[in-house]
């Protein structure tokens, strides 16, 4: 296991390697046979089932329910809606035979032609064109609304350059899609999952969070607002966590879903959607990780202590797993996960450069001495630290230590947050600055070109418009025009 972490490329050496070096090693996942497809593996999946389960309850709390809608789309579909079409055609999957048949050679099977679909079928980059055509069969009254929906499905976009969990062709997420009888409780809707997404990143995933609104340039294709999460990683590159959209009455239109308003009126209705995916999971390893492996946060940690014993006959084992049982039942009891590993194909050392690998918060090591003591040595993965402890009221004290792991690897991430955000008023300054990375907060004049233009000549794009913070006006950096706020630029994954 020593020789595996040596082969871990170091962040300051090359911090693409060093991520893609990690995924790999901790077990996470692997590219597949399909192109641009990747298999997550127990490990990696175990914490996509965390942050599933932790969303899932969120997300129930707010009134939704889960539903789940077809795979495929009519190509027709995608046509409906304009801005939509255009901002997925270039990524779209395409189906458009339904049967194989063995080649009269023997070669193997080809498609049959006979087989040729009436109409292509899409597979789902997003599923908003399926849904409201399916919505206006369900909504016909006022009484119908909200419709307040989730599904955790699969997408596919045809992606040219992956990297695991970041970008792929295919990934899983939950995509929200929710019908609201008035503007205003769709706006309301689309800023409450917002708080719901900020409190996940925060709590759960210990990430630090700008909370704004997108650009019209990097607005989601259909939708008339885009607000977002965005976190900065450690190499001073934006990685948007999640978003949500008020969709107006776009897709409503193209799919003529309308309902009949307390006024006995008729009247299209009001939409939002909105997604986190497993780029969650990309995010987590590029925040808080190190040098030695992963660092997860407790939260999300697919066990949160492993215990090890340390022994040299077989009665020792017996002894010292007694103690453990006692306490995995009392850890248990206050919710933490607990692994026990006393496979004897491995030794403790090397166990312990493993669990440290995977990024296991806490590990507790317990030896003959520890068991005549009442002891046991608990050692932390976000500071590599050691101390022993008292077994009695172990449970409070790893209870206590986790939330505090948790704190303390927030911490971290803000400090270094701030530590690379800055004012820059000049375009000259920004074009230096930029290279450096971090979070540049300046004044845009609002025109596109002007933004198609500072992404063109240097690779950073608006990352958002702050929701809070300083909204003093001023000067557009580069044009000198007015300028409502500072908006926060930055190269982005």
């Amino acid at each position: 296991m020593a020789k595996e972490l040596k082969e871990l490329t170091s962040r300051s050496e090359n911090y693409s390697q060093w991520y893609q070096d990690l995924v790999t090693k901790a077990d996470m996942a692997e590219n597949s046979a399909v192109r641009g497809c990747m298999v997550i593996k127990p490990y990696g999946y175990a914490i996509w089932e965390k942050m599933q389960r932790a969303l899932d309850d969120m997300f129930k709390e707010t009134g939704h329910q889960n539903a789940y809608f077809p795979l495929l789309i009519p190509k027709s579909f995608l046509s409906r809606e304009a801005s939509h079409v255009e901002g997925f055609a270039k990524e779209c999957a395409v189906v458009t035979h339904y049967r194989l048949k063995n080649a009269s050679d023997g070669t193997g099977v080809i498609v049959d032609p006979a087989a040729k679909l009436e109409e292509e079928l899409i597979i789902r980059p997003t599923s908003e064109t399926i849904i409201w055509n399916t919505y206006r069969n369900w909504i016909h009254s006022y009484r119908d609304l909200p419709v307040l929906v989730n599904q955790w499905a699969n997408v596919m976009r045809w992606e040219m350059r992956t990297r695991l969990f970041l970008r792929t062709a295919e990934f899983l997420w939950q995509e929200g899609h929710t019908a609201h009888a008035t503007r205003a409780e769709a706006e309301e809707e689309a800023m409450k999952i917002l708080d719901v997404y900020s409190d996940f990143a925060q709590n759960f995933m210990a990430i630090p969070v700008v909370r704004g609104v997108k650009s019209a340039n990097e607005r989601f294709a259909g939708a008339l607002e885009t607000y977002c999460i965005e976190a900065l990683m450690q190499d001073g590159k934006a990685l948007q966590a999640g978003t949500t959209h008020f969709l107006g009455q776009n897709f409503a239109k193209a799919f003529d879903v309308k309902f009949i308003n307390r006024e006995n009126q008729e009247e299209y209705v009001w939409a939002t959607s909105w997604g986190v995916s497993t780029r969650l999971i990309g995010a987590l390893i590029m925040t808080h990780s190190d040098d030695n492996g992963l660092v997860l946060p407790p939260p999300l940690a697919p066990y949160q202590v492993v215990i090890v014993p340390i022994y040299r006959t077989e009665e020792q084992l017996a002894q010292i797993s007694e103690k453990v049982a006692e306490i995995t039942a009392k850890l248990k009891a206050r919710g933490i996960s607990v692994k026990y590993d006393s496979s004897d194909n491995r030794k403790p050392g090397w166990k312990f450069a493993e669990y440290e690998l995977k990024g296991v918060p806490v590990r507790l090591a317990m030896g003959a001495r520890d068991l005549e003591n009442g002891t046991v040595e608990v050692a932390r993965r976000d500071t590599l630290t050691k101390e022993t402890v008292p077994v009695e009221n172990i449970d409070a004290y790893i209870k206590d230590l986790l939330e505090a792991i948790r704190l303390n690897i927030y911490r971290k991430a803000y400090d270094y947050r701030q530590s690379v955000t800055r004012p820059v008023d000049s375009y000259d300054e920004f074009k230096v600055e930029i290279e450096k990375g971090g979070f540049l907060l300046c004044h845009w004049d609002g025109a596109p070109e002007t933004e198609d233009r500072i992404k063109t000549e240097t690779k950073a794009t608006i990352r958002c418009i702050p929701l809070e913070g300083d909204k003093t006006p001023g000067k557009c950096m580069v044009t000198g025009r007015p300028s409502a706020q500072r908006v926060i630029f930055a190269r982005a994954y």
